[in-house]
């Protein structure tokens, strides 16, 4: 019998042993709301082999020594994962564009605003907002971190009331701020109330947006940009801000000793990544943004729809380190956390997960009484009574007495 004949009756009696049915897990498409399939398994896999609970037994991770050398392991994990980094500009050279002088914000004390352009690093030169209270210093200071919001054609200026605007910029400003801030200008609040404060946008928002204009689908194009350039988004963003405390240190009128950062929503991601990044950073408040990957990863979450979580990303930190082992870094520093227990893009388990996996690093410190988290009964929004308690808080640990 041919070679031929042999194959095509041994095709033959293989196909006739071929089950007919098709196995019961087999499902035509491989993802679901953008999530992979496997997406639960995945998030099984993950260990988080650098978060603190896992360095020793009980005893161990009360040791100081211990603490400062995982801060320091951690912390290079942290910036491994955001990639190179611009030179700092080494001469800020800062000048001032514009400036007026305001009366108490609120009821508070009158302060100069100015509008200044700065070498943040070596490779841009940005506008900011700097606000200078009156009376003798050096003051505290906080570094005001805006949202996202997928609202791009303003930036620094959802935290600062922008110096001479436009009618156009005024209304479109005062009506950001009555939606997420409750008509308050926080910047203004707490220059009032005896802070330095500094604001700059974030790469893609107000004046450091697009020469094409604002275009939600283009945070998909830059991060993809930077990642083939070997850098992160996010990582450019920490390091702003990053610089932007250094900024603040090299001003005389700033007590160095006492530099804050705070933001809400993204704002709130920037400000606990900067005072994981920075030992500059004396204290932080974060509202509105705090949760635990078990949590967000889910078919639900506004997490899986990419977008907006771009400029908050940095590949393969999850190998190593959730959201609040990240923010973990940053102590014993004073902390507050404030998240809404109505609000749709962090669910609240994840908060109160978030919150307790702190809570331990904290407390294995001896710095319990420093970490304050809280689940307010609100949306997505920085209230009036939020203001007042991240300035109580604040004040509580950086205004001398």
């Amino acid at each position: 019998m041919k070679l031929r004949q042999l194959c095509l009756i041994g095709l033959c009696f293989w196909c006739f042993n071929l089950k007919s049915e098709q196995p019961e897990t087999y499902t035509p498409y491989g993802l679901q709301n953008n999530m992979p399939l496997f997406y639960q398994q995945a998030k099984e896999a993950i260990t988080f082999s650098m978060a603190w609970e896992h360095q020793g037994n009980a005893k161990q991770l009360q040791q100081k020594k211990r603490f400062t050398k995982w801060k320091k392991q951690a912390r290079q994990v942290l910036f491994d994962c955001m990639g190179p980094l611009p030179p700092p500009a080494g001469d800020f050279d800062a000048l001032v564009l514009a400036g007026e002088q305001r009366e108490g914000y609120e009821g508070g004390r009158p302060y100069l605003a100015q509008k200044i352009l700065l070498n943040i690093t070596s490779f841009e030169r940005i506008p900011a907002y700097l606000l200078i209270p009156e009376g003798e210093g050096p003051f505290p200071a906080v570094v005001m971190l805006h949202d996202h919001g997928a609202k791009f054609s303003i930036g620094k200026e959802k935290m600062v009331k922008p110096i001479h605007p436009s009618e156009d910029l005024e209304k479109e400003c005062n009506q950001w701020s009555v939606q997420c801030y409750d008509s308050i200008y926080t910047g203004d609040y707490f220059a009032s109330q005896g802070y330095v404060v500094l604001a700059i946008d974030a790469l893609f928002w107000s004046e450091r947006g697009s020469v094409e204009g604002h275009d939600y689908n283009r945070q998909q194009a830059l991060a993809s940009n930077m990642f083939q350039l070997g850098r992160t988004w996010c990582g450019h963003i920490t390091n702003d801000d990053i610089q932007s405390v250094e900024f603040l240190c090299s001003l005389p009128y700033v007590d160095t000793e006492r530099i804050a950062a705070l933001g809400f929503s993204m704002g709130a991601h920037r400000a606990w990544m900067l005072a994981a990044a920075s030992d500059k950073v004396s204290a932080a408040v974060a509202v509105c943004w705090m949760n635990t990957t078990e949590h967000l990863m889910t078919l639900d979450n506004n997490q899986n729809k990419g977008g907006s979580a771009y400029s908050m990303l940095l590949p393969g930190i999850r190998n190593y380190l959730d959201y609040p082992h990240v923010a973990s870094i940053a102590c014993p520093k004073p902390m507050y956390f404030i998240n809404g227990s109505r609000d749709k893009l962090f669910p609240v388990q994840g908060c109160l997960d978030a919150f307790e996996t702190m809570r331990r690093v904290w407390e294995s410190q001896g710095a319990g009484d420093r970490l304050r988290t809280e689940i307010w009964d609100s949306p997505h929004f920085f209230s009036r009574a939020m203001h007042e308690q991240s300035l109580q808080f604040l004040n509580k640990f950086l205004q001398k007495r």
